[in-house]
């Protein structure tokens, strides 16, 4: 079998995997180099399996609500070990699914770590391949910090091989996995911490929905220790952490660390020194907006690059791509602006374009912003109860929609249509000209005043 390609993905997760198959539909012979599971982080330890614990630890909300409605409930707890099983098997279905799908399409996987020789050349243990198209999408990997004993703290990663539950949870950071996590495992009954560097967190959101969020997670007795910044972890004789903390503060008794401080690209096994591709200080491939890197022929798609790091982007980017270059699509390319995304904490958020911030920076006072904040019918009548608020941000005369921002249950359901309309150009006129589907919390976005 010879071992030049039409195309060569690196990292068969949704960027990689969706680049062969959309070339393989065209006819073109496809490899993709992959020396973990198929399916990347999203399937195997990301999207699919945190989806899956934040369905859990929504149903424990229910269920404790459930009482107020009428229902005699009683909330005893959960058999962590089944729901892990449960989980586990999900997702070797879709692995199941992977191999056919691969057969289908006529795509080769190579296992192994992928190391460049030169620009088109690639060595995976001692074979080497060739291609007229390289796609580099290996993805990401969790940071752990420098300090002594971060060894005893696990990640994002760890956190999917818990086989108990943890009972006392500090959760070190301040992006969007920290908070998801700290959400699940909350709501799931563990005791969490939430450990902050600076003031708040998710700091690149619009304040309507880090400052709501905040006031849940308080309200839903999460702690969030602010300002703070772990510098020594001892491991006792029980097993248990102890953190030594800037200020002189001292968390004791703790069963279980996270860090989620942040991802990083997962090029350094690539040997990209043997190459003349660009690389930057953090490890990031600069791509243009064509996914081509500075090498004709090499192109780089997903958390690699360091642009919008989510599943979807990776497969749009990749997809595009793939009909650009071999289906005469000549200007065939992604959009990076006004993408949408949720955000699966305890309540969800969506968010999609300028943040008001954002927007006054941009377009001053052109800038018109309406809200609304109250309690959904859901949780009117409950003990524990969910804000919900939302945020329309308009510009211009017209009141072109620049930016929408949603927290409170269902949040994560109701973004995707609103998206379209703003990606199309709505303005304020048309939402409000929307008839209203009542009794509903997206009504109020069609609504507003």
């Amino acid at each position: 079998m010879s071992n030049h390609y039409d195309l060569i993905s690196i990292g068969a997760g949704s960027g990689g995997l969706s680049a062969a198959e959309r070339a393989s539909a065209y006819g073109k012979k496809c490899a993709i180099i992959e020396n973990k599971e198929v399916g990347g982080t999203c399937v195997n330890i990301g999207c699919v399996p945190k989806k899956v614990m934040w369905l859990a630890a929504s149903l424990a909300e229910h269920i404790k609500n459930a009482s107020d409605y009428g229902f005699n409930v009683t909330y005893e707890g959960l058999n962590w070990s089944k729901l892990i099983h449960q989980r586990e098997n999900y997702i070797g279905g879709i692995l199941d699914w992977y191999d056919n799908y691969l057969d289908d399409n006529n795509i080769d996987l190579i296992e192994g770590t992928a190391k460049f020789i030169d620009n088109h050349t690639i060595d995976v243990d001692g074979e080497q391949y060739t291609a007229d198209h390289i796609v580099i999408a290996p993805g990401g990997f969790p940071m752990v910090p420098e300090v002594e004993g971060a060894e005893y703290g696990i990640t994002s990663d760890g956190f999917f091989e818990l086989e108990e539950q943890p009972k006392n949870v500090v959760v070190v950071g301040a992006g969007y996995i920290a908070v998801e996590l700290a959400g699940v495992l909350n709501a799931l009954g563990s005791q969490v911490t939430l450990m902050i560097r600076k003031g708040h967190f998710l700091s690149s959101f619009d304040n309507l929905l880090s400052e709501t969020l905040t006031q849940s997670m308080l309200d839903a007795d999460t702690c969030i220790q602010s300002n703070t910044t772990v510098e020594k972890v001892i491991k006792e004789e029980d097993g248990t952490l102890t953190l030594h903390c800037n200020n002189n503060h001292i968390f004791s008794k703790v069963d279980c660390l996270i860090w989620a401080i942040g991802r990083a690209p997962n090029t350094g096994p690539l040997n990209i020194e043997a190459t003349d591709i660009k690389m930057d200080e953090q490890g990031y491939i600069p791509s243009d907006e064509y996914e081509q890197t500075n090498v004709k022929g090499v192109y780089a798609l997903g958390d690699v690059t360091g642009k919008a790091a989510l599943t979807p982007v990776a497969i749009a980017a990749a997809r595009r791509l793939s009909d650009r270059l071999f289906n005469n699509m000549t200007d065939r390319k992604l959009d990076y602006n006004l993408i949408p995304t949720v955000v699966f904490s305890h309540p969800p958020m969506g968010t999609i374009g300028l943040t008001e911030d954002e927007a006054r920076k941009e377009h001053g006072e052109a800038v018109k912003v309406y809200t609304s904040e109250y309690t959904s019918m859901s949780h009117a009548f409950v003990k524990h109860k969910q804000k919900t608020a939302m945020k329309l941000i308009c510009v211009g005369s017209k009141q072109k929609v620049v930016g929408c921002h949603i927290i409170g249950p269902n949040a994560d359901e109701m973004l995707q249509g609103f998206a379209v309309a703003i990606k199309m150009g709505a303005t304020k006129e048309d939402f409000d000209n929307t008839v209203a589907i009542h009794p509903t919390s997206s009504e109020e976005l069609v609504t507003m005043r």
